[in-house]
């Protein structure tokens, strides 16, 4: 996986609440194995009309906003357990998705895939939205190591909380077999003081 200690960037606003996987990633794209390709079917039905068309009203096809920062509405990735969903994100692009409520499964399919979930209060979003539609260009900085959010030129700032084993994994760019592997030399040291009976 690619490290995650610090990011700054502009964000996407989706204000929208109660977001499914279904919704994130239809189940008519569920066929492949890899992770390869999901990102361009992420949020298929908002981003595209009927026909085939771009849907110029769904905030990914609008130029104005960009960043690898995602921030949606409260309750974001219920609905079925498809680790997917983290595919798509983060094959998109998002590196970092904000809300108030993540569903759990998601969450740590999230993680399990570099993708970082970063819960603020229904308060924090409800400030945080309205300042990326009206400034697009503004810029958030999530420092992973530091566990803090915080908004370029406004007085917004937070912390997160975050798994200790995984805060390690996104800071080192690992998996759970690159985290073992990362103990080889301590698991071998150990194995060799033991006394098997």
């Amino acid at each position: 996986m690619q490290k995650l200690v610090r990011i700054t960037d502009t964000a996407v606003p989706l204000a929208i609440e109660n977001v499914d996987t279904d919704q994130i990633i239809p189940a008519r794209f569920l066929k492949a194995t890899n992770k390869e390709g999901f990102g361009n079917n992420l949020f298929r039905d908002w981003r595209y009309q009927n026909d085939g068309t771009l849907n110029r009203d769904f905030v990914l096809n609008d130029p104005t906003y960009r960043g690898s920062i995602l921030v949606a509405g409260t309750n974001f990735g219920c609905g079925s357990s498809r680790e997917h969903a983290a595919w798509a994100l983060a094959g998109y692009g998002f590196r970092v998705v904000i809300s108030s409520f993540f569903a759990d499964i998601f969450k740590g399919n999230a993680l399990n895939n570099g993708l970082l979930p970063v819960q603020v209060s229904p308060t924090f979003l409800s400030a945080l939205l309205p300042q990326l539609q009206k400034a697009p260009d503004t810029k958030i900085t999530v420092d992973v190591e530091t566990q803090t959010l915080s908004v370029e030129n406004q007085a917004l700032e937070t912390t997160f909380d975050i798994d200790p084993y995984k805060k390690t994994c996104l800071l080192h760019g690992y998996d759970d077999i690159d985290f073992l592997l990362s103990k080889k030399e301590a698991i071998e040291a150990f194995e060799q003081q033991r006394t098997y009976v």
